[in-house]
């Protein structure tokens, strides 16, 4: 009889894995989702920097190096002491591109979170109870559909006045339909499975029942819209920065840097390719992280 018997770790099957770790496993495969990953790790921790050094310097770093401006670095060439040049202030680009990552990513996050709030819960409640309330709620939502959200965005910033709560209230109304749309279907199709009847049966009521039962099993579309959403802000943020409705100078938010350096593309081109690439590479990493989410978290998708 041979003595010698190897133990080795049964493989773990797809069956016992829990819903997160074979999400997290399908997404991992995804190198496109795990590069906009990487991308938006980089810049949290380029945001949790700036913020650091804005707290613990009481804003003097912000204020001597972001402000201030230095007409002797007037419209500088990209060099070893300013890798992305000056602008037309003689301010550093780069400096400045770090600390408007701040504001571009802060704005679009707290623009979607306030769509979602806005818009969510009307469209959790158009898709539990049906009916005329859906009717009602979803011929509102059309009527915002109907306007380009940039429009509407840019009418109701007009409207309020240019500061940064009036554009906030505008991303987040602007966009509000999208997530009211999607969490109606989301919740649709939740809503009539067995284990919501038999909540009805032991007693549950509506809210118990939205908020333990149909949501944590519909928040995966709603968590990929989530994800989308912020590059689609952080867009729009720009442009309405750009346009002068937005973040006013000298704040050095993406969309502000780009309106002053419009007028010299010509003769200092650093000025405007550095922020726009930024801005490109932000988005894209969302869409990309957001694309390998859906993935993820599609039981379609998975092998």
């Amino acid at each position: 009889m041979n003595a010698n018997i190897t133990l080795t770790k049964p493989h773990q099957s797809e069956r016992d894995r829990t819903l997160l770790q074979q999400a997290w496993r399908q997404f991992k495969y995804n190198k496109r989702a795990m590069v906009g990953l990487f991308i938006i790790a980089t810049l949290l921790l380029i945001v949790a920097a700036v913020v650091a050094i804005d707290f613990f310097t009481d804003n003097s770093i912000y204020n001597e190096y972001i402000i201030k401006q230095n007409l002797r670095n007037k419209l500088a060439k990209p060099s070893l002491h300013h890798i992305f040049g000056c602008d037309e202030f003689g301010r550093d680009v780069f400096l400045r591109i770090l600390w408007g990552t701040k504001y571009s990513l802060m704005l679009g996050f707290s623009a979607v979170t306030l769509s979602f709030l806005m818009g969510g819960p009307l469209g959790i409640v158009a898709g539990f109870y049906g009916g005329k309330i859906d009717n009602i709620i979803m011929r509102i939502m059309d009527i915002f559909m109907a306007c380009p959200f940039i429009l509407l965005a840019m009418a109701i910033v007009a409207a309020l006045g240019a500061n940064t709560v009036n554009l906030l209230i505008a991303l987040g109304v602007s966009r509000m339909a999208a997530f009211s749309r999607i969490s109606r279907a989301a919740i649709m199709s939740v809503k009539e499975k067995e284990f919501i009847e038999a909540a009805r049966a032991v007693g549950a009521n509506d809210f118990t029942i939205i908020l333990q039962y149909i949501l944590p099993n519909a928040m995966a579309p709603i968590l990929v819209q989530f994800t989308l959403q912020i590059g689609t802000s952080i867009l729009l943020v720009a442009g309405l920065s750009y346009i002068g409705l937005g973040i006013q100078p000298p704040t050095p938010e993406w969309g502000a840097i780009l309106t002053s350096a419009k007028v010299y593309m010509r003769h200092a081109w650093h000025i405007s390719v550095f922020p726009g690439l930024f801005l490109v590479i932000t988005v894209v990493a969302f869409n990309l992280f957001g694309d390998g989410l859906r993935d993820a978290l599609d039981p379609k998708m998975k092998k």
